[in-house]
């Protein structure tokens, strides 16, 4: 009886060996994984219709958005932890530890991360580095709080009567003031010409110095401010975009027409496609002269019931693999061309993929049988599921043989932690390891 209780307890214990060996093949094989994605991103293959790296691989491989985001967040992150790279290519950290260490870790920092990954358990690395989150962004708090109560702005009367300004801004304060006086300065200067400045006492025309434009800047703000109010107001109309597109290029993008912005910029007469699919219309009607004799009501291109039920069918962007949930109505064929603005003649797409079906080439098209297809600048299908990969027998072994080519050595007790079963005293683990920690 007491034989056979040893034979269970041994073969218990070669199979918790073999769990964890593979486990560190595995940890090792995504540390592959992880520089082929890199090299994915870096050039960009990802770019045939997808937002993102993350959206590809959540389409093509299988993992929600959020693990896919995470993968390509490691992955940049190892480029520059070249120690935690090492580890997790030999198995000696586990994908999971490397993951909660790359969210803290720094070229300065690595190498004590380093050794608490190697001697704690998972749980024991994600307390720790939450606590160094804690750290840092106390350390940051400190900073901006010390920021901000340092925050000043004098204005007083000179003994010339000139006033003076002197003051200290927070960051990002600052920011806006100074993209405020160089908008100020640019309207300013842009309209007016060098003579009619004030010129200087020997009647020669010159043009402000910079510290004299910022002041005529500054007072155009002040002006501006007390003449308009100090509420910025609802946004409304002012941030509309206004195209103004001939009926011909609208209908045929390579028909002779205007396709302009408001401002005067020329956009792709593809551009004004793609805005014109989804917005309010105003159809002018122009005399031999040029000048406009009709003007119609503003209308909605997609009716406020038809939007309603276009979200309510697509609930979303529905190009393949996209996850945004907000999108734009897009006519399958486009209304300048005689299409119906139908639920059938409808299909609901986000910004980035309204612009790659009108501007870069991409396709859709509804079939019979009501199903979207969509196809690349080239032609080729882009499948709503992606095919399967071919993957052998035995998996397991490939993994193995791959790393004995490679010349890495993995058992048993390569990735297995130094924990002792010490409780673990995450302030005081902070207070040793963390460099802001006084």
């Amino acid at each position: 009886m007491k034989g056979g209780l040893v034979m269970e307890a041994r073969s218990l214990d070669r199979l918790g060996d073999e769990i964890a060996e593979l486990s560190a093949h595995l940890d090792a094989a995504t540390a592959r994984l992880l520089d082929l994605i890199r090299e994915f991103d870096d050039r960009a293959g990802w770019n045939t219709g997808f937002r993102s790296c993350a959206a590809w691989l959540s389409w093509r491989v299988g993992p929600d958005i959020g693990a896919a985001r995470e993968r390509v967040r490691v992955a940049h992150a190892l480029e520059r932890l070249p120690r935690l790279a090492h580890a997790l290519a030999h198995g000696e950290l586990s994908y999971a530890k490397v993951r909660a260490l790359t969210r803290v870790a720094t070229s300065e920092t690595e190498e004590r991360l380093l050794a608490v990954g190697r001697a704690g358990t998972a749980d024991h690395v994600e307390r720790i580095v939450r606590g160094w989150r804690w750290m840092d962004r106390k350390s940051e708090a400190q900073d901006n709080a010390r920021r901000h109560a340092r925050r000043e702005l004098q204005v007083y009367q000179s003994g010339d009567g000139m006033v003076v300004i002197r003051g200290r801004l927070t960051p990002e304060v600052g920011a806006v003031l100074m993209q405020a006086l160089n908008a100020a300065r640019e309207t300013l200067y842009a309209q007016t010409r060098p003579q009619d400045f004030d010129s200087p006492k020997d009647g020669s025309a010159e043009t402000p110095t910079m510290a004299q434009q910022q002041a005529d800047a500054l007072a155009l703000l002040a002006e501006t401010a007390l003449h308009h109010g100090i509420d910025p107001g609802a946004p409304g109309e002012r941030y509309q975009v206004v195209v103004h597109v001939d009926a011909a290029p609208l209908a045929d993008p390579d028909a002779p027409g205007q396709s302009v912005l408001e401002e005067g910029a020329r956009v792709s007469a593809e551009t004004s496609r793609r805005l014109a699919c989804d917005a309010n219309k105003v159809v002018m009607t122009h005399g031999l002269d040029g000048h406009v004799v009709e003007v119609g009501a503003r209308t909605r291109t997609i009716p406020p019931a038809l939007r309603r039920a276009l979200h309510h069918r697509d609930r979303g962007c529905r190009f393949p693999g996209c996850t945004v949930r907000v999108g734009q109505g897009h006519h399958i064929r486009h209304w300048a061309q005689g299409g119906p603005t139908t639920l059938s003649n409808l299909a609901l797409l986000c910004r980035r993929h309204h612009r790659a079906v009108h501007e870069e080439g991409y396709q859709l098209v509804r079939e019979p049988d009501g199903e979207l297809r969509f196809r690349l600048p080239d032609g080729r299908l882009i499948p709503e599921v992606p095919p399967t990969s071919k993957v052998p027998d035995d998996p397991a072994v490939m993994v193995r043989a791959c790393h004995d080519t490679e010349g890495i050595v993995i058992h048993a007790k390569t990735a297995m932690p130094g924990w002792m079963g010490e409780r673990l005293n995450v302030a005081y683990a902070i207070d040793v390891l963390h460099p802001l920690a006084n």
